[in-house]
């Protein structure tokens, strides 16, 4: 299959999403598969092959993201050059519009990962307010609509988009991780490498330093728990547009050489990293599946975690770690000090427990059910062509898909102003 890729944020950035579509790359490109990823430039971002990289607004609003600008000439070419059989977007916005455009030009299936819940991310607008988080909810489930399948990460987002009146079909499909590469850390290196004591109870996070991510919370949490636990440290792998507001949080707590801030890492040192730890702490409402979460597993670290979309179903509370109902900073920090203070056995027991949950999200068995999708829709599609692929049919089609944006425009448009409660 020739399978076109769409996203609006790919590498350097690292992040769950990132991964996805690197991983999903990857193991079609064993199988035989020809890939094409289309996704924004960065700066100073070296070529790769099989990725083309459209003109893009770097930095925007202060964030690590780019913006991708109105798309030129040069990947319409390299599509018709490429013909695709499929696409897969991974963005309602932006790249999905023209996702939509290509899937019509080419008379071809359209699949969408929901990987996100885009409306807790609206405070990168510089005009974010509650009709914002509406509209943005009602232009998400339109763009669903256009789609010939929705992938969900998790049964959570699945039954949310249901409720949102997604009428699309929905597949459940988590991003898969390379389970056995998390048994091979190296802990004691890692800590070596970043001059952390050997005998520390160390508590980890792994994500983007971000608003979203509720980070500040997570930080007075770890600061208190610090604190009043001596031979504790907390080790923060990860970038982001909040690295330094939470950098200089702990600088004002005096606890600056108890904290250890990797940046991003990926690889084998990510993989140490997490060995490294004790306990894994997450605290984001975000999450559409908690792919870190799942890699602290595989590395069977206990984690402690709000339950937010998608995380209570890979946590099973007092099982494989802990999963907390409310943003209490006292929960967390009666947990990190129970599972300080839990005898061999017992921690042993939990660490199995989470990578056993783990090798259930074995990245194999995610790769297959995609593609079988895919199989799926493009046996399907035949049935749907008109009789005649002209460019006249083509043009149809794409006026089509024009007028269908506009529609969905308006249309979020009115309703969020007419809500009355947000979903």
């Amino acid at each position: 299959m020739n399978i076109l890729m769409m996203t609006n944020t790919y590498k350097p950035i690292v992040g769950g999403l990132e991964k996805s579509v690197e991983f999903l790359t990857k193991q079609y490109q064993k199988l035989g598969h020809h890939i094409l990823i289309v996704a924004p430039e960065y700066k100073g971002q070296a070529e790769e092959k099989g990725v083309f990289r459209v003109s893009a607004i770097q930095n925007f609003n202060g964030t690590d993201f780019s913006v991708e600008l109105p798309i030129s000439k040069k990947l319409d070419n390299k599509l018709i050059k490429f013909k695709p059989d499929i696409v897969h977007t991974h963005h309602p916005f932006l790249i999905g519009d023209t996702a939509l455009r290509t899937a019509k030009k080419f008379n071809i299936p359209l699949v969408f990962t929901h990987h996100t819940l885009y409306e807790r991310y609206t405070h990168y607008v510089p005009v974010d307010s509650p009709l914002i988080k509406k509209f943005t909810i009602q232009l998400t489930v339109g763009y669903a609509n256009f789609c010939d399948s929705v992938i969900a990460p998790s049964r959570a987002v699945q039954d949310l988009l249901k409720k949102r009146k997604v009428k699309a079909p929905i597949e459940v499909i988590p991003t898969g991780i390379k389970v056995k590469d998390f048994l091979t850390g190296d802990g004691n290196k890692f800590r070596k490498n970043k001059k952390i004591p050997k005998n520390n109870f160390v508590v980890g996070f792994v994500s983007r330093i971000a608003k979203e991510k509720n980070i500040y919370f997570l930080a007075k949490v770890i600061a208190k728990f610090l604190k009043d636990q001596e031979n504790s440290h907390f080790l923060i792998v990860g970038d982001g547009p909040d690295r330094e507001g939470v950098n200089q949080f702990f600088k004002e707590q005096g606890l600056k050489e108890r904290v250890t801030f990797t940046g991003t890492i990926k690889g084998k040192e990510l993989i140490n990293a997490y060995a490294a730890m004790d306990v894994f702490s997450f605290a984001s409402f975000t999450e559409t599946q908690g792919l870190v979460v799942q890699e602290a597993m595989a590395a069977s670290i206990p984690v402690v975690a709000i339950n937010a979309p998608g995380i209570g179903e890979v946590i099973k509370n007092k099982v494989n770690g802990y999963l907390l109902d409310s943003e209490n900073s006292r929960e967390f920090y009666v947990v990190f000090k129970k599972i300080k203070k839990m005898n061999k056995t017992e921690l042993k027991k939990m660490k199995n427990k989470a990578h056993q949950t783990a090798v259930s999200f074995s990245l194999d068995n995610q790769v297959k059910k995609v593609l079988e999708l895919y199989k799926k829709l493009i046996s399907e599609e035949p049935q749907k062509k008109e009789k005649e692929n002209t460019s006249w049919q083509e043009a149809k089609r794409l006026i089509k898909a024009e007028i269908a944006l506009v529609k969905n425009f308006t249309q979020a448009t009115q309703k969020a102003f007419k809500s009355k409660k947000f979903l």
